[in-house]
Order: structure tokens, then C-alpha cells, then sequence
């Protein structure tokens, strides 16, 4: 009897191998059938051109980003979507005004321009700019240990990015708060304005704009805040060292203009067997006004859309509910990442899965999860399936801001993770535009996304509605 026990077990565990085996090859198979059409007939490299070439930057509540919305919204409805809709958001509208002026004065007559940017929600200078002796700091903390020298000075933030750290990212985090915060901060020492040293390894002539808030200053005590191109940053270290009296003069003509309103970019593929699952892919549609924002996240969106328009093409029709989710107001203010979570809290969806794509157009190397351990491990056990497209990276960590504020619940969270080491020379920057991005990487992009969210809606997620989703 037992004989027969052992050989009962042999056949069954045989004939689920022989299953397992077949969905793995299917879904080999279902793969390569994304990536040949990502490469061969993609369209993310078309609609970013027009995006970033016809269109251009996109900072939130301007003409452009408006033009950017309709633009979308034509080409999903061209899709043939089952819904294609917007969502309405109120955004903040900040204006560069005219271009910003800077120099370093060492002397009577003597002075040496350097480049600079407004921080995006920064005051203006007044109308003749603002001239006063520098003081030289290195991070917020390092206020402290000048404040009796700070007052009717500019602060000068000097904090690099650490270039031993291999992760990027994590060298951007260690000092985007003297970006953010400086102002505010420096302000409270009674400074009268502040330079950031842009965000930037490489050492040039581009200065890196970004978001800065002034908490709760009242705005009589708000003081203007500008980036300095790295190489300037350079120059002035260097001068201050010999000339601590020098001064330092510019003018910003940056204008807050209250909120106005603006739309998220939605597409939905309804789900054939689980409709009221939904999965969530997507980037954000702003952009700051310095470039035309191609990796900033005009790659991002472009591969979202082509998510879905990778399943038409391939005749692939998901068990779930897919939406690409285009966000505006990432960059200055995540409106419509809380606006989109807002609302789908508010009508109870259940989002089993969300992924982002804001770390630029290069190379896939794979993903980061925020997930729990039973669901990484299901995911982890995808890996192979992307090992042929030298796809390794699958971490746990962070995913994307506009998709953080859906947390709630067993969701997944997930971030495309493209090579960064040359994110950070065009990120913010005149240099992030179209022709600084690879065709070939964009699509590749597209695919691993696509390869992603399909085994996602194929299989679902662990302990999500455990009575009707098919487990590995």
C-alpha cells in the first residue's frame, strides 16, 4: 500500500511540474512577444519626440503641460480603450519670469558672472536685484554653528553629492534637503537669501532646478532661493577662501500665482475575469521649464502608454483592470498622485498593484517592491523570466511618489529602476531633452514594464482574495 501511496505522490507531483513547466514557457514565450514589439513597432520613442519637441517643458498649470494633457488624452482614445477620462486636480502655477542674473563681485568693477536657476516656488529679488556678502555652509545642520554670522548674508549651500555612493539616488537624498528646506531655514537666522549648489556629480555649466517650500514662514520673511551650476559652485568655494568679503548679486523674477486647474490623464483596459481589481501603471506629465523634461518624466509616461498599447498589439486581453495613470503636479506639490489615491480610496477600489516609471529613459536593470515578504517572494520568483533581457535587479525599497499616497492595505508598490549613474547630469536641468534619450533603452524600458504587470494581472498577488486568484 504504501508503494502505491509513493507512486500516487510521484505522478501528481510530475503532472505539476509538467504544469509549472508550461506556464513558465508560456509566459517566456508571452514576454518576447512584448519586447519584439516594443523594438520593432513601439511607439514611446514617437510620442515622447512630440512630447518634448513640439510641445516642451510642462511645469504645472501652464499652457504647455494643458497642451501636454490633450495630447495624451488624443492618444489613448486612438488606443481604443475601453475608458479613457480626466481627473480633475487644482495645482499650484509658479512662473520663472524673466532669466535669472548672477555674479560674483570681488572688487570695485570687478566681477565674474556665474550661472544660476530660481528654485521652483521661490519669491523674487526685488525688481534691482539683491547683492550681499556670501557665507558658505555645508548642509542645513551647519547653520547652527554659524548663526551669529548669518544675518543680512546669503547662505551659500555647498553640500555635494557623495560620488562614493554607487546608488544615485541615495546620494541625491543625502543633501536635496538644503535644496528643499535651505531657504526656509537659512531665513530664520535672518539671512537674506540663499544658493544651493545644484544636484548634480557631473562638474558644468548647467544649474539644476527643483522644488524648495518655506514651511510655515510668513511670506514678509520669505527669501529668494536660486541653484548655482556645479562648476560655478567650484569657483565660488574656491574664491571665498581668498576673498571672504566678496559679494555675491542676483536677480529672480519668479512669481507664485495661486492654483489653478489642471487634470491627471487616465486609460483603462476594463479586466475580463476580475474587473474590479486594478493594477496602475504610470509617471508623471509635468515637468520643470529648463529642458523639455524627456527623462523628467516624459519617459516615464510615454512607457506607461505603451504598457497598454503593448497588450492591444499583442492580442493580450488581462484577467484585471489596467489603468495608465499620467500624474500632474509631481514635481512642485504631488497633487495628482493624492488626488487620484483620494478618490480611489473614496470609492473603495481595490488596487492590488501599482508600478512607476520617474527614474529616467536609460537601461532597465529592474525594480524596486514595497511589499511584504509572501508577496516579494512570488515575485522574486519571476526573476528568471527577465534574466534573458539582463533584467537582475529585483530589491526591496522605495517605488515612486505618485503612486506612495495609494498605500493602504496589501498593495504592491513598485519602481522601474533604469540605469542611474547619468540620470543626475539632466535631471532638473536644460540638458534633460529629447536627444539625451535612447531609443533603443526607452523601449527596452517599456517591455520590462509590460513583462511586469502582465505576470501581475496573470497570477495576482499572494493573500489577495486567496479564493479566486491563480497561485504560482
Amino acid at each position: 500500500m504504501r508503494r502505491y501511496i509513493i507512486t500516487a505522490f510521484s505522478i501528481l507531483f510530475s503532472v505539476s511540474l509538467i504544469a509549472q513547466n508550461h506556464e513558465v514557457k508560456e509566459d517566456s514565450i508571452k514576454i518576447r512577444q512584448f519586447y519584439n514589439a516594443a523594438l520593432v513597432k513601439g511607439q514611446a520613442y514617437k510620442w515622447l519626440d512630440h512630447l518634448s519637441n513640439n510641445i516642451g517643458g510642462r511645469l504645472s498649470g501652464s499652457l504647455n503641460a494643458q497642451r501636454a494633457v490633450e495630447f495624451t488624452k488624443a492618444e489613448l482614445e486612438d488606443l481604443g480603450l475601453d475608458k479613457v477620462w480626466l481627473q480633475p486636480v487644482m495645482v499650484p502655477k509658479w512662473t520663472r519670469g524673466a532669466r535669472e542674473h548672477a555674479y560674483i563681485q570681488t572688487g570695485p568693477g570687478m566681477t565674474t558672472e556665474v550661472n544660476i536657476t530660481a528654485l521652483g516656488g521661490s519669491v523674487a529679488t526685488s525688481p534691482g536685484g539683491l547683492k550681499a556678502r556670501v557665507l558658505e555652509v555645508n548642509g542645513i545642520e551647519d547653520l547652527e554653528n554659524y548663526k551669529a554670522d548669518i544675518k543680512g548674508k546669503i547662505v551659500f549651500y555647498n553640500r555635494p553629492m557623495k560620488p562614493e555612493l554607487i546608488q544615485t539616488f541615495e546620494a541625491y537624498g543625502g543633501c536635496v534637503d538644503q535644496r528643499y528646506s535651505g531657504a526656509e531655514a537659512a531665513a530664520k537666522y535672518g539671512a537674506v537669501g540663499v544658493i544651493v549648489r545644484s544636484l548634480s556629480h557631473k562638474i558644468d555649466e548647467y544649474p539644476h532646478t527643483g522644488s524648495m517650500s518655506y514651511g510655515d514662514l510668513p511670506n514678509d520673511k520669505r527669501i529668494p532661493a536660486a541653484a548655482i551650476s556645479t562648476k560655478d559652485a567650484e569657483y565660488l568655494s574656491g574664491i571665498l577662501k581668498l576673498k571672504k568679503d566678496l559679494e555675491f548679486y542676483y536677480k529672480l523674477s519668479s512669481e507664485n500665482h495661486g492654483e489653478v486647474k489642471s487634470y491627471n490623464v487616465i486609460g483603462e483596459i476594463t479586466g475580463s475575469e476580475f474587473p474590479e481589481e486594478f493594477i496602475v501603471v504610470g509617471g508623471h506629465l509635468d515637468s520643470w521649464d529648463l529642458g523639455d523634461g524627456s527623462h523628467d518624466d516624459g519617459a516615464g509616461v510615454v512607457q506607461s502608454m505603451e504598457v497598454l498599447r503593448l497588450f492591444k498589439e499583442t492580442g493580450y486581453k488581462p484577467k484585471r483592470s489596467i489603468r495608465v495613470v499620467l500624474f500632474m503636479n509631481e514635481e512642485n506639490g504631488l497633487r495628482g498622485g493624492n488626488k487620484y489615491a483620494e478618490i480611489a480610496h473614496s470609492k473603495n477600489e481595490n488596487h492590488i498593484f501599482a508600478l512607476e516609471s520617474d527614474a529616467g529613459g536609460f537601461t532597465p536593470r529592474g525594480f524596486s517592491f514595497e511589499a511584504d515578504d509572501a508577496q516579494f517572494a512570488q515575485i522574486e520568483s519571476w526573476k528568471p523570466l527577465f534574466k534573458p533581457y539582463l533584467i537582475h535587479y529585483f530589491e526591496r525599497g522605495g517605488s515612486g511618489a505618485d503612486i506612495g499616497p495609494l498605500k493602504k492595505g496589501d498593495i504592491v508598490l513598485a519602481g522601474l529602476r533604469p540605469d542611474s549613474q547619468r540620470y543626475f547630469d539632466h535631471h532638473h536641468a536644460a540638458t534633460d531633452t529629447f536627444e539625451h534619450v535612447n531609443k533603443r533603452e526607452l523601449e527596452l524600458g517599456a517591455a520590462t514594464m509590460t513583462s511586469l504587470i502582465y505576470l501581475v494581472d496573470k497570477y495576482g498577488m499572494r493573500h489577495i482574495n486567496l479564493q479566486t486568484d491563480k497561485k504560482l
